[in-house]
């Protein structure tokens, strides 16, 4: 009998001709974690959709041995029966249901007279809780009471409610918190302590590097190869992932910083569902010609917030003055910021970034449709030329513009997102989290282009919970902690900690 639990041998699958994944193997043992790691694009999520029948059975070639014999499923529910459970990246909760149903949904508990036993859904839920460690979570409140990352661990209980056996995890920590990090990190390997095998899907080449007994790379839909993390540290991964040695991940280039152009002064912003409290907190800063200026601290610091009210987004109460060019302007919408030149791109790009059935060329030039447009109609030919030159210029892996926004990969989405609002050849470009969700050949990409627009003159404010990423390419830092400035730093010489430091310490204005 085979030692392994799932073997997946020779799998190819093709969309209208063009071959997504091309003959890839991949294997894991009973209680071992392989990490699978590609860039953006590289067929990923296409073979794990594979191996959970999101592509059922006969739409896709080769094979899928599952504990020792070959599985032909058509559906997602044939899988989980098997034992085999997928957690998305993008998170399939019912917001407004309960926490313990969502745990049950599609499997609810009876009692014998044929009605939901919600005390008995309420209180295995609870149990399930109680092993990943949240005892404080009330099973009973709707899970939109819970942020992102408590999401994360609900969505593992409802794969630990269906006895898996082989846990997908596609991107698990992309909307975590460091310390949430580590409490995923550490389940994983009681899971593995108990048997329980993993395919585990990140860009954070750490965690892969931590978590992963084995590690498989798929490059351009093509198995590149399969090592023990033993034999591998993170340079090598990408070398595999990108075909070429990154010796710097952070391209940083030389460029001009000019004269103020940009000024914030006494933004504050109120919660939309507690008036009394303030999200962002009398913060004031001014932004330069070609500056690039980073913004970093802890989750919920308000700076997402921030960058909503300078693009006309907030939804709550607010107040403060935005100037341009010395100039105080009105903000009432993004529309008004993009008119007067303002570009944003957004922190959660399925929700306000891009419209998922619409193709990837028409998200691109929405922005300025106008532009096209003669006698209300719209010059299709010069459209599709722009889309073209977008599409090259972020290298968008896209088989067609036409193709549904939906279809790509997360990297590709945000790359797309990102010419959208590069169109309008913004004064002024806010970037929440950029590089989220997106691979380090892409980050390279994106970095690049960062510089080349600074080189150009365009202030960028660039929002990142990443603080590798704020200190590699930022000239300045702006640190947020409770909605308040806590520090404004020269990025000469500063360190991770100085930075952490300002943001849990006390309110501050601080140059280094």
């Amino acid at each position: 009998m085979s030692e392994y639990l799932l073997e997946m041998r020779g799998i190819t699958k093709e969309f209208n001709g063009v071959k997504a994944i091309e003959n890839i193997d991949l294997k894991v043992k009973p209680g071992e974690c392989v990490g699978l790691c590609g860039e953006n694009g590289a067929g990923k999520s296409t073979l794990m959709k594979v191996l959970s029948a999101v592509y059922p059975y006969g739409t896709w070639e080769g094979s899928i041995v599952w504990e020792g014999n070959e599985l032909k499923a058509r559906s997602i529910r044939e899988t989980e029966e098997a034992g085999i459970v997928i957690i998305h990246q993008e998170l399939m909760m019912v917001p407004h249901l309960s926490v313990a149903e969502n745990i049950f949904l599609g499997s609810e508990l009876t009692n014998g007279m044929g009605f939901v036993d919600y005390d008995l859904m309420n209180a295995k839920a609870t149990a399930l809780m109680n092993r990943l460690k949240m005892p404080d979570i009330n099973v009973a409140l709707p899970v939109l009471a819970y942020g992102g990352g408590k999401q994360q661990l609900i969505e593992i209980a409802k794969a630990l409610n269906k006895n898996a056996k082989l846990l997908i995890l596609d991107e698990p920590t992309s909307a975590l918190t460091g310390t949430e990090t580590e409490t995923l990190l550490e389940l994983i390997k009681e899971f593995k302590a108990h048997g329980m095998a993993c395919v585990y899907i990140s860009h954070k080449l750490d965690e892969v590097a931590a978590i992963a007994d084995t590690v498989t790379v798929i490059r351009d839909g093509t198995h590149v190869g399969t090592h023990p993390m033993a034999e591998l540290d993170t340079n090598k991964i990408i070398t595999m992932m990108v075909g070429r040695e990154m010796k710097n991940l952070f391209p940083r280039e030389e460029h001009e910083v000019g004269e103020v152009i940009f000024e914030a002064k006494n933004i504050t912003c109120w919660d939309t569902t507690n008036p009394d409290r303030k999200v962002v907190d009398d913060v004031s800063f001014q932004l330069r010609a070609g500056e690039i200026l980073g913004v970093a601290g802890l989750v919920g610091a308000g700076r997402t917030e921030l960058a909503c009210k300078l693009f006309g987004y907030w939804k709550g109460d607010q107040q403060g003055k935005i100037f341009l060019n010395g100039k105080e302007i009105q903000v009432r919408n993004p529309a008004d910021a993009v008119r007067q030149g303002i570009s944003m791109v957004p922190e959660d790009r399925k929700r306000h970034g891009i419209i998922p059935l619409m193709g990837v060329g028409q998200n691109i030039t929405m922005s300025v449709l106008g532009r096209f447009a003669h006698n209300q109609l719209i010059d299709a030919e010069s459209e599709m030329a722009a889309i073209q030159h977008e599409i090259a210029r972020m290298q968008v892996k896209t088989a067609s513009p036409m193709l549904p926004i939906a279809s790509l990969s997360g990297g590709n989405q945000q790359k797309a997102v990102v010419a959208k609002m590069l169109l309008p050849d913004p004064k002024v470009l806010i970037l929440d989290e950029p590089t989220r969700g997106v691979d380090v050949g892409a980050k390279y990409e994106i970095y690049k282009l960062i510089f080349e627009l600074a080189k150009q003159g365009v202030a960028i404010l660039m929002i990142s919970s990443e603080l590798p990423e704020v200190l590699g390419i930022s000239d300045r830092v702006l640190v947020i902690g409770e909605g308040q400035l806590r520090g404004d730093f020269v990025n000469v010489g500063l360190s991770q900690e100085k930075v952490l430091a300002a943001a849990i310490g006390k309110p501050e204005t601080a140059a280094a």
